[in-house]
């Protein structure tokens, strides 16, 4: 067995799992195979634990091991201090949701955090009152705020995690064209020309106007006017719902189950409209600091958010 360091000298963890097993047993040789060790190593245990406790411990009676009253008085309390090692250094497994009682800081987009809220609002609800949950505005300074621990789980386009950081992608999306009911876009064939040539509204955390959508026209020699830069996706859909303006709209691919992104596009009463130019997809992960990887609430918050974002998901416990 090995020690455990301490800056007291007769404290040894090892010494109590063995003075529980000799007590138990009365008998160097049991208490060894109890305890996979030789009878050598057991003996030599034992004396070592007489030294410290300045008693016999143990002393024959005939053919037997009888143990001192000092030994007796020992007994329930090494049984205690044993069990409760064994409470202290045990993985703490699965744990109950009705019995969480914490609150989740989370940090998203506007419509990450729109679409994810109800579902996670609803699991809490049913399977962990005891839940709440803080949702942050989305922040370049996440991974600081990761590793710091004042956010628990970083959820969108991860591009400015620390090396350290663990990261599980949850969609890859495609970008659609989002326009009100009754655009002049909705009818007829969507071309690149045409998309050109409405007017867009962009989103950019950085005021950017341009971005994959302006270098896909930009191959075909068009380009695009765009009237407005905004920092969230809501705020875009917003006002392309009540103006003539283009928001681009994450969206599940074409065959796949409607992503919860596109459901707050519904509400708007949005068109979502296929854009005739290959885009790059929109990957949405989830990031946390690997100081929660076994935490049993934060693995629970995971498999949540696997369960909401991903309804088809098989085995929402598995970890990558």
């Amino acid at each position: 067995m090995m020690p455990v360091s301490s800056p007291f000298p007769n404290l040894d963890a090892n010494l109590a799992v063995a003075l529980d097993a000799l007590l138990a047993e009365r008998s160097v040789t049991r208490a060894a195979a109890r305890l996979h060790t030789s009878p050598a190593a057991m003996s030599r245990t034992l004396a070592r634990l007489r030294r410290v406790l300045q008693d016999p411990l143990l002393v024959r009676a005939g053919q037997a091991m009888v143990p001192t009253p000092r030994a007796e008085a020992l007994r329930g309390e090494a049984a205690a201090v044993v069990r409760r090692l064994e409470a202290l250094l045990t993985p703490s497994g699965e744990s109950d949701p009705a019995a969480l009682r914490r609150t989740f800081t989370v940090q998203a987009s506007d419509v990450v955090g729109a679409a994810l809220a109800p579902g996670l609002l609803e699991q809490a609800r049913r399977r962990a009152p005891g839940v709440s949950l803080r949702v942050l505005a989305e922040d370049a300074e996440a991974g600081p705020a990761l590793r710091e621990g004042r956010v628990d789980l970083e959820i969108g386009a991860i591009d400015h995690v620390d090396p350290e950081t663990r990261v599980e992608e949850l969609a890859a999306l495609r970008m659609a064209a989002g326009v009100r009911a009754g655009h002049p876009l909705a009818e007829g064939a969507l071309t690149p020309a045409r998309l050109a040539a409405a007017e867009h509204v962009s989103v950019s955390r950085r005021g950017r106007f341009t971005g994959p959508l302006d270098a896909a026209l930009a191959e075909r020699g068009l380009s695009r006017r765009v009237g407005a830069v905004l920092p969230g996706h809501l705020a875009a859909m917003a006002l392309a719902a009540t103006s003539d303006v283009v928001c681009l709209v994450p969206a599940a691919p074409a065959g796949e189950a409607p992503s919860p992104l596109s459901a707050t596009a519904d509400a708007l009463g949005l068109r979502l409209l296929e854009i005739p130019l290959p885009l790059p997809p929109l990957t949405i992960a989830m990031a946390w600091h690997p100081r929660h990887t076994a935490d049993v609430p934060h693995r629970w918050l995971r498999d949540t958010v696997r369960r909401v974002f991903r309804p088809d998901t098989e085995n929402p416990n598995s970890e990558r």
